[in-house]
């Protein structure tokens, strides 16, 4: 009789920095996966050059772990790790994840406890009727509270029980209290299911007690091996040698390299095709490389097929005799939208960039769809342009900036937020907003969440002399929310958000309290303009470079528009020195990142993307046709 290995699929789910990527880092290491000699790279797991930078896992990746002879009867227990995103943005991602596994470790700091990005993969989890380990990570840091986290993570865990329609799945949510705690410090690689006390490393030399936990806690995969084969997409890959690759979670059956299986693919209007395909490369992930094998790869386990050119996330494998085809993977909808579509300012084609046409960025949007679930591309009334919708503000800036370093010039509109009619009125997406903040600051988060329309909910004080306070605000409130709030909290304050139900459209929300220093001519930007302009406003150019009419080259003090002359020179004459210039003095320019460029932009304006620069920009250049637009505007307004 062939002796299969045991299977525990897990997800590792956590707020952002809260340390799943480190953590899984550490399992690795631990089981031999780097090998002898080879190098262990910090936060393997994040291999995204934006990833890294950020410090934030954007997409869900999996790895396996090969524990010999740690299963049942002396067989190999083979773990599936999926690394899911800790933000609500790329909440996509983290759905698809959960598709793949039978329970989920939930990583909460020692410290900062349970935070808006952990209720909202917890909430997902607990609606599968998942088993949910509750694991406290950093007990090794100075400010650690763990008996405070512990109680707050099982109470986050009772509240959102209650919350849960299915009762079957509340009432195993409730059952979750009576399953161990971990303790862990993923940078040191131990566990232990003992308090070791605030402050202290887990008394254990390593993380076997976690692969204890998961091992007695999570369930086995219920798959029949013996079944018609059943197998569910829920990644994609590509490889310049093997083409689209697709990441596959087996249920039934077992499925080998040639083997013909039957392909069974929704289209846009729901239509279900089935064809017959050869599974031309089998490869199953060792560590966190995929290697090609001949299989079989069972029921359970987690592999990777090539050889079906256009396979999508949500398809399934089945025996060509069954072709009996799984649920789609279903994600919530989006809510907030920008414009994305060809460079057209003065200055296009001299950022850098070799990718400039429509057709480009088009087959670049679609191509993001074969492996974003969460994003949708509409068509505008521009053939030039199209609408990108996603979670949020930072999974499509993540995609702006992408297309960025890939060599595309582009032109991006204000976000926007994705509204519907629901019993015939217009209703907005919301989130809930949780703000820590020294208490100080009370009176202007207050003043900042009232002028975007949030209505606190609740709050309470927090440690030391610090303060949380709850709010439920309209989506589009927290367009260019970020910047604002650091500087009315001097730095000091920690906002953090989730999606909740829509709402009725709230109303009008004021749009930025400052206006735009735009420039009238084109030319070359002098200190002299500079400097003569320095009391109007922020500046975002430096001297030298190059500016165009309707180029946005500041921040008004004012709230309102300012078109100025920043190609000015000075008049030479017989009494001046050639040299007296050089001893100008200006402020340093602001430089935009892509997310500030993003929240700075106004209704009129865009922002101009392209691989060396970034420039906010008016959408009519001329200051003539915007004058002429707003006279219009107004006598419709009368």
């Amino acid at each position: 009789m062939t002796s299969y290995p045991e299977f525990r699929n897990v997800a590792i789910v956590a707020h952002v920095d809260h340390g799943k990527t480190t953590l899984v880092n550490a399992m690795l290491e631990q089981s031999g996966a780097f090998g002898d000699h080879g190098g262990v790279t910090d936060r393997v797991m994040d291999s995204g050059d934006l990833e890294r930078e950020k410090g934030i896992t954007i997409l869900a990746k999996n790895t396996s772990i090969r524990r010999q002879g740690k299963g049942k009867d002396g067989s190999d227990l083979v773990i599936n790790v999926i690394d899911t995103p800790g933000h609500a943005d790329f909440g996509g991602e983290v759905e698809r994840g959960l598709s793949m596994v039978d329970g989920v470790v939930l990583l909460v700091d020692a410290s900062e406890g349970p935070l808006p990005q952990t209720r909202f993969v917890l909430s997902k989890a607990l609606a599968a009727k998942m088993p949910v380990i509750i694991c406290v990570n950093k007990t090794d840091r100075p400010d650690a509270r763990i008996d405070e986290v512990v109680e707050e993570a099982q109470d986050l865990l009772l509240e959102l029980a209650s919350a849960i329609d299915d009762p079957e799945a509340a009432e195993a949510a409730e059952t979750l209290l009576d399953l161990p705690v971990l303790f862990t410090s993923g940078r040191e690689g131990k566990a232990s299911t003992e308090n070791p006390g605030n402050g202290n490393p887990p008394a254990a030399d390593n993380l076997q007690a976690l692969f204890d936990v998961i091992y007695n806690v999570l369930p086995q995969p219920s798959a029949d091996v013996d079944a018609p084969l059943q197998a569910h997409v829920t990644n994609l890959d590509s490889s310049s040698f093997l083409g689209r690759i697709g990441l596959v979670r087996i249920h039934k059956g077992t499925l080998k390299k040639g083997q013909t299986v039957a392909w069974i693919h929704h289209d846009e209007e729901g239509n279900q095709e089935i064809k017959n395909v050869r599974v031309a490369e089998l490869l199953t992930t060792v560590g966190v490389n995929r290697v090609s094998t001949d299989g079989p790869v069972i029921a359970g386990d987690i592999a990777a097929i090539s050889g079906i050119e256009n396979i999508m996330i949500g398809d399934t494998l089945a025996d060509p005799e069954h072709p009996d085809a799984l649920p789609p993977i279903t994600v919530d909808k989006p809510a907030i939208s920008m414009t994305i579509g060809v460079n057209n300012s003065p200055m296009a084609g001299r950022g850098g960039g070799d990718k400039m046409t429509a057709r480009m960025i088009k087959d670049r949007l679609d191509q993001e769809l074969i492996g974003n679930v969460s994003l949708q591309v509409l068509p505008t009334e521009r053939p030039d342009a199209w609408e990108v919708q996603g979670r949020g503000e930072m999974a499509l800036t993540v995609l702006i900036e992408t297309m960025r370093r890939e060599g595309f010039e582009l032109t991006v509109g204000k976000p926007q937020v994705v509204t519907e009619e629901i019993d015939g009125k217009l209703h907005e997406p919301y989130d809930h907003m949780i703000i820590d903040a020294p208490s100080e600051y009370q009176g202007n988060v207050t003043q900042l969440m009232a002028a975007r329309k949030g209505q606190m909910t609740a709050m309470s004080a927090g440690a030391g002399d610090w303060i949380r306070m709850e709010f439920d605000v309209p989506s589009r409130g927290l367009i260019g929310f970020r910047t604002t709030f650091m500087t009315e909290t001097h730095g000091a304050g920690i906002a953090n958000s989730f999606p909740i139900e829509p709402r009725p459209w709230a109303g009008e929300i004021k749009g930025r309290p400052t206006g735009s220093l735009v420039a009238d001519r084109s030319g070359k930007i002098t200190a002299f303009a500079l400097q003569s302009l320095a009391d109007r406003g922020t500046f975002f150019v430096e001297p030298g470079s190059e500016a165009y009419e309707g180029m946005v080259v500041g921040a008004n003090n004012r709230d309102e528009d300012m078109d100025v002359n920043i190609t000015r020179e000075k008049k030479l004459t017989n009494m001046r020195a050639a040299s007296a210039d050089t001893t100008v003095t200006l402020n340093k320019a602001k430089t935009l990142s892509l997310e500030e460029a993003v929240e700075f932009c106004g209704a009129d304006e865009c922002v101009e993307v392209a691989p060396d620069v970034m420039r906010v920009r008016k959408l009519i250049l001329s200051a003539t046709e915007r004058g002429r637009a707003r006279s219009r505007e107004k006598n419709l307004n009368k």
